[in-house]
């Protein structure tokens, strides 16, 4: 008698490796799936993400070369300034060449240089 790999229970339902085991959905699939839905999103906002995130460097550069080389003030007392809502701007000062970069990472960055005379000014936009 051949030993089989299979058995019945007592109820007579069969064990063993092709018992029906329910699968659910692939967590891979899900992932895909979000990942295709945010790609979309960020695809179909891009124009008004990179606007917004120019003006925000913009406005910030400027801001922060003023604070800096008009006013005279530290660092740290121009960055405490900032709204609550720009966490995502960063800034990076240039004592040498008397500017200042405010950027958004992917997304923006602006240079306010500061010009005797004019105060700070922004550098063209490029499209």
């Amino acid at each position: 008698m051949a030993i089989s790999k299979r058995s019945r229970s007592s109820d007579g339902t069969q064990r063993g490796r092709s018992a029906h085991r329910p699968q659910g959905v692939p967590v891979f699939r899900i992932v895909l799936v979000v990942l295709i839905a945010l790609g979309a999103l960020v695809f179909a906002y891009r124009t008004p993400m990179r606007d917004y995130a120019l003006a925000g460097t913009s406005y910030s550069a400027r801001m922060i070369c003023s604070c800096r080389f008009l006013a005279g003030r530290s660092e740290g007392q121009c960055e405490s300034q900032f709204d609550e809502g720009s966490d995502w701007v960063f800034i990076s000062a240039d004592e040498q060449r008397r500017s200042v970069t405010a950027y958004i990472p992917l997304l923006a960055s602006q240079t306010a240089d500061y010009r005797d005379g004019y105060g700070c000014v922004l550098e063209a936009w490029e499209d």
